[in-house]
């Protein structure tokens, strides 16, 4: 049986693979396990339901709320905001949990519904099926006062502005920065918070109409920022996903600023402000080389997990670290947030140009990007990649020939016939060279 549980939550097709129904008896299991605590106690538990602006959030909010109130749980509806914002007000509140109602970067058919436990924090996979068989168990059906109340979380936003703005460790005046809120869940608040910081604030991509998220803009498509940052004459520009637990960045001559280099940056700063713990980076295998040789040079400890945000949030609560994130934009710092925050990794990056005043293009000097050729290669045994001789042998081979100037990474698809091959290089004919070598063998190798 397929697992309901995705890397993020439940994923999909909202209406056909996300239905009311559905919506419902997740929040209703989830009443049964997140709950649990505050029921022990003879407590009411709570809970804190945010949503992105996607239409179908609009219904599927309503259901959520509808299955944790009839199962006694008091909802505290934050309406739009950021995935990171509901992270941080379950916490704020001290709610027993949170609800997030969003696909993150998808177009607006999708949806998806994400739990966050006491704290803020992801749930475990264990607690998360824990939730999936609650869903085939009696449902708690209180009577009278014991249903939970559905109320307005009135100050949800103020509140995470407010904390956003007591993380920057110096304003922004001087700057000007254009913002590309995606027509998502940063629309409203990205902005004033920039503002209150003290930049000047260019915005685009913030007029969420429920179908035209992520759509054109974003940090999936930079185009438009890229050609804003340069008609405005502006510091940097900022782009946000769907739900802004992302952020990417554009440089006053519109390159490109991806997560790796962000980390470069904002992980120096730390440490030469005490900041950074145990002097150490957590980051994921798909990283760039260039970081990894930039964080030696800076005497920087890194550490590579398996790719997806949850392993990095794994390895810095583990290991007491306090920053790690991802090449697509998610960082993840543990002093103030318990998920990624693309509006915090927005405000620290320009505060870093503020505090220093260099440009963000200096800034990113610190790290070479080195090229990177992805090759995804269909149709094949994904099971057999390590223990094929052949194959590795191959790897080894252009291993030995790019030595520190490069490096061969193969991952294989969890849900399909599918091997990734990626291969860096310090020029890009070199690695797209080795990756089409690379890939021929794994379709000789290990065809089905």
């Amino acid at each position: 049986m397929t697992r309901l549980f995705g890397t993020d939550g439940v994923r999909g097709l909202a209406n056909r693979d996300i239905t009311v129904e559905t919506a419902v008896s997740l929040a209703q299991a989830a009443a049964i396990i997140l709950g649990e605590e505050s029921r022990s106690r003879g407590d009411k538990p709570k809970a804190v339901i945010g949503r992105d602006p996607r239409i179908s959030g609009e219904f599927l909010a309503a259901a959520v709320a509808a299955g944790l109130a009839s199962s006694g749980i008091d909802v505290f509806d934050a309406g739009v905001l950021p995935t990171p914002a509901t992270a941080f007000l379950t916490a704020d509140l001290d709610a027993d949990f949170g609800v997030m109602i969003s696909a993150s970067h998808k177009s607006a058919p999708d949806n998806g519904i994400k739990f966050f436990a006491r704290g803020g924090h992801k749930l475990p996979d264990a607690t998360e099926d824990r939730i999936e068989a609650a869903m085939a168990a009696p449902k708690l059906a209180p009577l009278g006062g014991a249903v939970g109340h559905v109320q307005r979380f009135a100050d949800a936003e103020d509140r995470y502005l407010v904390h956003l703005l007591s993380a920057l460790p110096n304003r922004l005046e001087g700057l000007t920065v254009v913002l590309d809120c995606a027509h998502g869940a940063a629309s409203a608040v990205s902005p004033e918070a920039f503002a209150d910081a003290g930049a000047k604030v260019i915005v685009i991509g913030n007029d969420p109409d429920g179908l035209n998220i992520n759509e054109g803009y974003g940090s999936t498509h930079l185009s438009a920022l890229q050609a804003a940052v340069l008609q405005h004459g502006a510091d940097a520009g900022i782009a946000h996903d769907g739900d802004a637990d992302r952020c990417l960045a554009v440089d006053h001559t519109g390159a490109t600023i991806d997560g790796d280099q962000i980390m470069a940056v904002l992980a120096i700063s730390a440490k030469a402000r005490g900041q950074l713990a145990r002097n150490t980076l957590v980051a994921t295998v798909m990283s760039n080389l260039g970081l990894k040789l930039a964080m030696k040079t800076a005497d920087i400890n890194m550490i590579q997990t398996k790719v997806g945000d949850r392993y990095v949030l794994e390895a810095i609560r583990d290991g007491g670290y306090t920053l790690g994130g991802e090449q697509s934009g998610h960082l993840i710092f543990s002093r103030y947030a318990t998920t990624g925050d693309g509006i915090l990794t927005g405000m620290l990056l320009l505060a870093e140009v503020a505090r220093t005043g260099k440009t963000l293009r200096e800034l990113t000097q610190v790290m070479k990007v080195y090229p990177q050729v992805l090759v995804n290669v269909s149709g094949v045994d994904r099971k057999r990649v390590d223990s094929d001789q052949e194959l590795q042998q191959a790897v080894r081979e252009a291993e030995a020939e790019l030595a520190d100037t490069g490096r061969v990474l193969l991952r294989a698809s969890g849900t399909e016939p599918l091997v990734r091959v990626m291969v860096e290089a310090a020029d890009e004919g070199t690695a797209q060279s080795w990756a089409d070598r690379i890939a021929r063998v794994v379709e000789k190798r290990l065809a089905l």
